[in-house]
């Protein structure tokens, strides 16, 4: 296992920010990998602790993070509430719809700023359904992710060593595989229930 997590580690070192660039874009979009970024900043910012390298791994995060929301909103601006009643579960549709109606610039900034559970792409999807101004959107999710992801690397300078050294440990690592796991095993349900939602009618599902 330490094996397994020290290549995952060291791949994601040398890919750098373009690979924090990446796996926001997909994060943020249709795949499945939750507080990915947020880990890789802390691990990145633990080697490098400059303000400036830091900056730099925020940024290339955010910026991964809002394409990813551009690709979701381009697919839902153009799908309507038709489209996202068909991706969204009934509770969970009704409590984001109202949320996004009340304030949509606070609920995507709370989606933003907030680590999983909390859901974060369905508030994208309404927000695009709904037809909120697409900068506006964009502009909110970037100031939010820059926040989120400048104060993980800040932590990762001050703690990111003790944590990786924590991390070296048995039950850490099969955590940490675990997670790798779960992710892969959710990225694939994720493409695979949008295929299948996008091509089916709203009248045929319950």
């Amino acid at each position: 296992m330490k094996h397994l997590t020290a290549v995952l580690l060291a791949f994601f070192l040398k890919a750098g920010g373009l690979g924090l660039l990446v796996l926001g874009i997909l994060d943020s979009s249709f795949l499945f990998a939750p507080l990915g970024n947020d880990l890789l900043v802390v691990a990145f910012a633990a080697s490098h602790r400059a303000i400036l390298n830091i900056l730099y791994y925020a940024a290339m995060s955010t910026i991964g993070s809002v394409l990813g929301c551009l690709v979701v909103d381009v697919v839902f601006r153009k799908a309507g509430e038709e489209g996202l009643d068909k991706h969204l579960p009934r509770k969970r549709l009704e409590y984001v719809k109202r949320k996004v109606n009340d304030s949509a610039a606070w609920a995507l900034a709370v989606a933003s700023l907030a680590p999983p559970p909390f859901p974060f792409t369905p508030f994208v999807m309404a927000a695009a359904a709904l037809e909120y101004p697409r900068r506006r959107m964009l502009v909110v999710v970037g100031v939010s992710r820059m926040i989120r992801f400048t104060t993980a690397g800040v932590l990762g300078a001050l703690f990111g060593r003790q944590v990786l050294k924590w991390a070296a440990n048995d039950v850490v690592q099969g955590f940490l595989l675990a997670l790798v796991i779960a992710c892969v095993i959710g990225s694939v349900v994720s493409v695979y229930g949008w295929a299948i939602r996008s091509r089916t009618p709203k009248a045929v599902r319950s």
